[in-house]
């Protein structure tokens, strides 16, 4: 008889990096590493970040490695079983001088303690919000599952509501949410922000965007259009674009995938 399979896996998610994840839990996608691509693209030389809802890390880590060495990292999340992967990950990786995680729920304003706020706030932070209203849909039992996908502690609101109050006047925040959700621009409006950029990601050629990532900022620093950008995961035959394995070795420095079709 075969061995069981062991319940974690632990992948690579950048070329010095690997994260701990559960085989039949929630894991990292490339809804993760775009916002890590567009959120360290817009802040590049940023030292700190904060990364709220961090999960099992997968953002905030990603961002991490693709800013300088001296750029510290504080990750918010309330699912206790994603946030004892990502300090497992952390400790794997030797991060335990770059990286603070947090326990608690992003809408508490005393969960950072004092001292971890940077004065003035953070320059740069990030977040993948659940895209689904309780109600719109089967929650799984899976608690893990659950937190990641439904809105469960929050939506979109909160989090954008979140980054403005921790978001330093020059900083920008980065998500990723449901492409044609009202929600996800009428979010930053609400919560006092503008949009500097939205990348909308096609999963395949032919097919309208699933998701995009919004870099936001204060309005004062608003440019005066935003930038549009669109990444096409694969084409119309299925097969992974050389845009999307270009993306995939600058967000990660990862080589380029085996062509395969879905």
């Amino acid at each position: 008889m075969g061995q069981d399979k062991p319940e974690e896996t632990l992948d690579p998610i950048t070329a010095d990096w690997s994260i701990y994840q559960l085989r039949r839990g929630h894991r990292f996608s490339t809804d993760d590493l775009a916002v890590a691509w567009r959120a360290s693209r817009a802040r590049p030389h940023a030292e700190r970040i904060l990364d709220i809802g961090c999960g099992i890390g997968s953002v905030g880590l990603s961002t991490l490695w693709n800013l300088s060495e001296s750029t510290r990292l504080v990750g918010v999340e309330a699912q206790s079983m994603s946030l004892a992967l990502a300090r497992k990950s952390v400790a794997h990786n030797g991060l335990e001088e770059r990286v603070q995680l947090f326990h608690g729920d992003l809408r508490d304003e005393s969960v950072l303690p004092a001292g971890v706020i940077p004065d003035g706030g953070f320059p740069l932070i990030t977040g993948s919000p659940p895209y689904i209203p309780v109600g719109k849909g089967v929650i799984p039992d899976h608690p893990q599952k659950a937190s990641a996908r439904f809105e469960l502690r929050g939506s979109v609101y909160d989090y954008c509501k979140t980054a403005k109050r921790l978001l330093a006047k020059d900083g920008a925040f980065g998500f990723v949410m449901a492409a044609g959700d009202p929600r996800t621009e009428d979010a930053v409006v609400q919560a006092g922000l503008a949009v500097e950029e939205r990348l909308d990601v096609v999963f395949r050629a032919g097919r309208p965007p699933l998701i995009c990532v919004l870099v936001c900022c204060h309005p004062e620093f608003a440019p005066s259009s935003r930038r549009t950008l669109e990444l096409v995961v694969r084409d119309e035959a299925g097969e992974w674009t050389e845009s999307y394995d270009v993306f995939r070795k600058e967000v990660s420095g990862l080589g380029p995938l085996a062509s395969q079709s879905t």
